[in-house]
């Protein structure tokens, strides 16, 4: 059976693609080249796909950077320090980014044959984004069962999946160790550098999750 994988190329989608190949999957990861900030995740996007001896790995080029209005595509805006307690939603998010990547993991699912889509989206220990929500998520489900030829013709349902939704990011440094994810080829890091910022919000949890694990980052930090 076929599953389309949402890689960006971070610890989350990495760990994600870890769940979807041992349950037996032949994966079929797709990356976006949004002209986001820095192109340091998708060269590691490029690595995991590498490891897993994928057959393809598609990445997708669309301009988010005209739409901006978040750090991560926008250089004019900086990206602000981290702060896991905050509960507004950062700078760092970018409109309508799961909605669309998801409508184009759709679209290659239904022409690759793909019976599932992968997408490591999580609600606990997260930056507070509204695309990363079980609500967003079962919305996006029902839309995906009317918007197909697959499933209004041929009766093919395409399930999206999200082994990681509720999931603390200690749990899924834990999954992926377990998975034996390649997590040293992760990068997370809003800011893109050689070495992670450690001070991001992305950072910060990540950092956290490998904490309250006992486990060592195998990233490399600034400072």
């Amino acid at each position: 059976m076929k599953a389309v994988v949402l890689l960006s190329g971070g610890l989350d989608s990495t760990v994600c693609m870890a769940v979807a190949h041992a349950a037996g999957h032949e994966v079929l990861p797709v990356s976006f080249d949004y002209n986001q900030r820095h192109s340091r995740e998708l060269d590691s996007a490029r690595q995991v796909a590498e490891h897993f001896g994928v057959k393809k790995h598609l990445v997708i080029k669309t301009n988010m950077d005209d739409i901006g209005g978040s750090a991560l595509t926008d250089k004019n805006i900086s990206v602000p320090g981290g702060d896991v307690a905050r509960d507004d939603i950062p700078i760092t998010y970018v409109p309508a980014r799961n909605l669309i990547f998801l409508s184009y993991a759709l679209g290659y699912a239904e022409v690759a044959g793909a019976d599932k889509i992968y997408i490591g989206v999580n609600a606990l220990d997260y930056s507070g984004y509204p695309d990363c929500r079980p609500e967003f998520i079962n919305l996006f489900q029902q839309l995906a069962d009317y918007s197909t030829k697959a499933a209004v013709q041929d009766g093919r349902h395409i399930t999206v999946e999200t082994p990681l939704i509720n999931l603390s990011k200690k749990e899924i440094v834990l999954l992926g160790k377990k998975l034996n994810a390649p997590l040293a080829l992760t990068s997370s890091c809003y800011a893109g550098g050689e070495n992670a910022c450690g001070k991001c919000d992305s950072c910060l949890l990540r950092l956290k999750g490998f904490a309250e694990a006992g486990l060592v980052d195998p990233i490399k930090y600034q400072g």
